[in-house]
């Protein structure tokens, strides 16, 4: 059985100090295949989730919405400074990371963003992708620098070049996607683990031993899911685009789950959502 982990108490305005000194948020909403245009549901979503509390918000170039969640962060009102804004790169390459990046940056609208990270290793390029986001980050464009899909043997082929530590790791985690050797590794050299699916992109949210733990604490399997998360450390980003599950998801930090829960869960069988580019050979 999957070693369990004591529950972690935190809330909307909890933060973490990545490895670079930037304060990140631990919970956010992510915004993949939120629908896009103007005054569409990725738009919306994202000013209510921040008109609610949340300060933390994940887009890509991949999700074709990041003008989008631009809008929907002005029209949030609040201060650029309290938003702290994830985007990705998806296919790599030093030249076209610049020229997406600047893409990117006009459609958000926003000024700088907070963290970019390199969407996959699948393509290959990533330690010169990897130096052109680092150039980004000394001109002041993007705060802090990162990777997302990444396994141990991309993480090290970095390292092995000489570059500096990402700050974030962002992965497929659930209890049935617990990755177990990334998080390890990540954690043990300075990187922050973010986590997305951790509603398993729906998939798993009628199963029997999920259904019956959340009875007994009176919540949705998605907020099981969601506290099982947040209660490992990860940052914890859940995608919604309906206003009433968007409070309901943050509403998971005053009640937690008790060890056997959280052991129950740690022991289901690995199974996944998505791609798991985590496994692809690294390319350079």
């Amino acid at each position: 059985m999957k070693k369990a982990m004591a529950s972690i108490a935190t809330g909307l305005t909890s933060t973490i100090k990545l490895n670079d000194g930037v304060i990140m948020p631990l919970f956010g909403l992510g915004s993949y295949l939120s629908e896009s245009g103007q005054g569409g549901q990725a738009e919306r979503a994202v000013t209510h989730a921040l008109s609610k509390g949340y300060k933390l918000i994940d887009t890509a170039e991949f999700y074709g919405n990041e003008a989008d969640v631009g809008r929907g962060i002005r029209n949030g009102g609040m201060k650029r400074e309290d938003v702290f804004v994830v985007t990705k790169l998806w296919e790599n390459g030093y030249n076209r990371c610049k020229k997406i990046f600047n893409k990117s940056l006009k459609m958000l609208d926003i000024g700088y963003v907070d963290l970019y990270l390199i969407h996959s290793p699948s393509s290959g390029k990533c330690v010169e992708t990897y130096k052109a986001m680092l150039e980004l980050k000394q001109e002041g464009l993007v705060r802090s620098v990162g990777v997302s899909n990444f396994g141990v043997q991309h993480l090290e082929g970095l390292r092995k070049a000489g570059l500096p530590t990402p700050s974030v790791n962002q992965i497929e985690l659930h209890p049935w996607q617990q990755k177990t050797e990334i998080v390890d590794y990540c954690r043990k050299n300075g990187i922050t683990v973010m986590g997305y699916s951790p509603l398993t992109k729906g998939q798993k949210l009628l199963d029997k031993t999920l259904l019956e733990i959340a009875k007994r604490h009176n919540k949705s399997t998605a907020q099981i899911l969601i506290r099982w998360s947040v209660g490992q450390g990860f940052i914890t980003i859940p995608k919604s685009s309906d206003p009433g599950r968007i409070e309901q998801n943050a509403d998971v930090f005053s009640w937690s789950l008790d060890q056997n829960d959280v052991e129950t869960l740690n022991g289901v069988p690995d199974w996944s959502c998505t791609w798991n580019p985590c496994k692809s050979p690294w390319k350079g």
